[in-house]
């Protein structure tokens, strides 16, 4: 644990530690952030965490993405926020074109994606402690086990929009701040507080000193994200591409999840950019590669842009469709980000976002539901009951080997507790090594 507040170029490290590592979506991506800057190095502390989270589970694209933006922002500025967005996406962003272009040409590797399967049982783990460390330190109370519970269940069994219960979850938190103030964002833990509190309680003024630049960022970003639209409209595959998703990244509350089924009804019916099964392939190698899920936008471009133009077109569509999925990510942490720490006090407001918190543990179990089932099971199906529904295994379609490799990385993070790296390293030459076992 640092006990001076990190220079630019540490946090710079640390960003680019959290991008290589955020595997396997929202739920474990913030359980890394939260490991790296709250626990191990104490620059933040859960209550400011789980504020800023709140915040961007109700903003549109990727919360892990601008929670990452919000948190370097807040610790070195506008540059800050940049380098910690930009590093949360680019070493994904590598990677999947790479596979993009390999897919392409050659078709499935069979090392790559066992080296990939590994890391996915492995992500599986990283979700369940996730959701145990949040419950822990987010649902104190009745009133937040209650909502929380609530959130799972509108998710998991009643398919309600994410939108949906994360605005109801706000409402009843504005409505009821007492219920939920054991939880609340001006609560911290025992012992010295987090160098970024710390800092702010030293120099309260310092909020205000960085909202205009942050204003202006956030205006920059909107420009530099619509030019191009306005400019490709209308040119064939290029504007339909740059208008398409555009469309996506305002529209994409409650991540990737959330809008696939549209993404994949659009691109594969309408416009003919890839196929059904090229979609779920895609989707595969966003599930199991560092960075946002929404990536696997990245993947439909390219194979748009490979079909129209060859290689080339690929990696200039990839790069088109990175560019207007995630401007607009960085215009909504600038610009409402002074906005909501000014407020970061306000009974109410501190009532409403915990009760945001205490949804959010519904929703990271509902993801940890969603994700252990599709990792274990290769089949599972949608049974309704009643008004509701829910996923149940075809318990046939067990993979031991997936089972066995999740097993492996509980034992890696919980019994022996090698951390993170090691344990994303091991459980990856484990599923290359079954790869090699006779069936």
């Amino acid at each position: 644990m640092t006990t001076a507040f990190p220079t630019f170029s540490e946090a710079v490290r640390v960003w680019l530690r959290v991008g290589l590592l955020s595997f396997g979506g929202p739920a474990a991506q913030i359980a890394v952030m939260h490991r790296e800057v709250v626990d191990d190095r104490h620059w933040v502390s859960d209550a400011r965490f789980l504020h800023a989270l709140n915040f961007c589970m109700l903003l549109p694209g990727p919360e892990a993405q601008q929670l990452a933006t919000y948190l370097g922002w807040l610790m070195h500025g506008v540059r800050g926020g940049l380098v910690a967005g930009l590093l949360f996406i680019l070493p994904g962003a590598v990677v999947m074109l790479a596979l993009s272009i390999i897919y392409a040409t050659l078709g499935d590797v069979p090392v790559v994606a066992a080296l990939f399967f590994g890391l996915k049982c492995a992500v599986l783990v990283l979700v369940v402690e996730a959701l145990l460390r949040v419950a822990k330190r987010a649902l104190k109370g009745t009133a937040p086990w209650l909502l929380a519970g609530a959130a799972f269940l509108a998710l998991a069994v009643f398919n309600l929009p994410f939108p949906v219960v994360v605005l109801a979850a706000l409402a009843i938190g504005y409505a009821a701040p007492q219920a939920f103030a054991a939880a609340g964002h001006g609560t911290a833990k025992e012992g010295p507080p987090a160098l970024l509190d710390a800092m702010l309680a030293a120099d309260p003024d310092r909020i205000a000193r960085m909202a205009p630049a942050a204003r202006r960022a956030g205006l920059i970003a909107l420009a530099m994200w619509l030019w191009p639209v306005v400019l490709l409209m209308g040119v064939p595959l290029w504007g339909d591409i740059a208008v398409f998703f555009s469309k996506m990244a305002v529209v994409t509350f409650g991540g990737a999840y959330a809008v696939l089924a549209y993404v994949a009804q659009e691109a594969v019916e309408n416009y003919r950019w890839l196929t059904a099964p090229e979609m779920l392939a895609g989707l595969g190698l966003a599930e199991t590669t560092p960075g946002p899920l929404i990536l696997v936008l990245q993947f439909v471009g390219f194979l748009a842009g490979y079909r129209d133009s060859g290689i080339l077109g690929g990696v200039g569509a990839s790069l088109l469709t990175l560019f207007v999925t995630f401007a607009p990510c960085f215009a909504w942490i600038f610009l409402g980000a002074p906005f909501v720490e000014r407020l970061h006090d306000q009974p109410r407001l501190k009532g409403a976002l915990a009760g945001v918190t205490a949804a959010v543990v519904g929703v990271i179990a509902n993801l940890a539901l969603w994700f252990g089932l599709r990792v274990v099971f290769g089949q599972v199906n949608r049974v309704p009951i009643g008004p509701a529904a829910i996923d149940l295994p075809v318990w046939s379609t067990l993979q031991p080997s997936a089972l066995a490799l999740a097993v492996l990385a509980a034992v890696l993070l919980f019994g022996a507790k090698l951390g993170l790296a090691k344990t994303l390293v091991i459980s990856a030459a484990a599923g290359l090594a079954l790869s090699y076992l006779p069936v």
